[in-house]
């Protein structure tokens, strides 16, 4: 049973000492905006200021159109042009160009006549992901040219008016799909190294020894330590979500109660996991090894910064006992696509197992007496 009286009076003690720790006030206010306002800056996957090298080898009305077009695009800038293509692909291998893009000689004859014109593009494959998305960008650059000049000829353009509509994110903005997924980094830390070294500080300090000699139930003591930063971590949730708001402009589709049902059961699992490595750990720089190494796997593999599905087969299958994942796919679905707690059943029963199962590993590894 638990009593009330003496777990308030424990929750006082906790929370003068969280307010005299001159680590965990600075952690609770600082990191929460630090993660919000830089990492989505930092941690950002899109593709912009792609260079390109020309060779020109047709010289023709076209091919200076297609190459201006490509230098007044708001992703792409042309960094040359030549006549020589070793000379433009020294500006590949220096790594100052990310693309060069070869127009052949009579390529506006063929292209105005109808004839299949073919243009050589070349991708630096050193950064994949602008290389692969740079090379895309130039040829659809050079497309949309291709297309407007057939339409002047009075040529029919065919399925280049093809168009493409991008769902749930239609501006493909990569911190619209991170900063929902950067609310686990921060629970992570939060809930789950926080307590950790809270309660291996006191192991080493020896205050945890006086506590385990007095009446004080287990479940009392474990909820004293967790019930703190179960509310900071409510309270970080909603500031990362109002900085969402404030500096990003991303506002949530769907229920803010989802936000939080998935908050508080993802909460708990960290919590666990924090208590649980308390436990198992002698000293402070013990408890930040494994604790790290657990958040490094959380983020490697929750899909946090990579697509799970672009993961290998065998990678793909060890996700599902990695409890962040479902928090992220929950975050995102909310935030981008509207998705209700109806929908998501799955995914918050997920989390609710995995809470009850990590909590009773808590329990059952803490011992009162030593």
């Amino acid at each position: 049973m638990i009593n009330q009286r003496i777990l308030k009076a424990l929750l006082r003690k906790e929370i003068a000492l969280m307010r005299r720790n001159p680590i965990i006030p600075k952690v609770v206010f600082i990191m929460p905006l630090m993660v919000m306002l830089v990492m989505p800056l930092v941690a950002n996957l899109d593709v912009k200021n792609v260079s390109v090298s020309v060779v020109d080898n047709d010289h023709s009305q076209l091919s200076r159109l297609i190459i201006s077009d490509i230098d007044h695009s708001d992703l792409l800038s042309v960094l040359s042009v030549s006549d020589s293509h070793s000379e433009a692909l020294r500006d590949i291998e220096n790594g100052n160009a990310d693309v060069l893009l070869s127009i052949p000689a009579d390529y506006e004859k063929q292209a105005v006549n109808g004839d299949a014109a073919v243009i050589d593009i070349e991708a630096n494959g050193v950064n994949s992901i602008k290389g692969t998305l740079g090379a895309r960008y130039v040829m659809q650059s050079v497309m949309e040219t291709l297309a407007e000049k057939r339409r002047e000829a009075g040529i029919t353009v065919g399925n280049l008016d093809n168009s493409i509509i991008y769902r749930y994110n239609p501006t493909l903005n990569f911190r619209n799909y991170m900063i929902p997924g950067l609310m686990a980094v921060l629970l992570i830390i939060i809930c789950g190294f926080l307590p950790a070294l809270n309660l291996v500080s006191e192991k080493e300090s020896g205050t945890i020894e006086a506590m385990n000699v007095t009446p004080v139930s287990r479940l009392t003591l474990v909820l004293s330590k967790l019930i703190p930063f179960w509310a900071v971590a409510m309270l970080v949730v909603t500031v990362g979500m109002l900085v969402g708001w404030l500096v990003y402009g991303l506002v949530p589709q769907g229920c803010i109660g989802s936000i939080y049902l998935a908050a508080i059961l993802f909460s708990l699992v960290m919590s666990g996991l924090g208590v649980t490595i308390a436990n198992k750990s002698s000293t402070m720089l013990q408890s930040i090894f494994v604790m790290f190494a657990f958040i490094v796997i959380f983020q490697l593999m929750s899909g946090l910064f990579t697509p799970i599905r672009s993961m290998p087969q065998w990678a793909q299958y060890l996700t599902y006992a990695i409890p962040p994942r479902y928090f992220i796919e929950i975050m995102r679905s909310v935030y981008l696509k509207g998705a209700t707690i109806a929908e998501l059943w799955h995914l918050y029963a997920v989390l609710a197992v995995f809470a009850t199962a990590v909590l009773l590993l808590a329990a059952y590894t803490y011992k009162k007496q030593s």
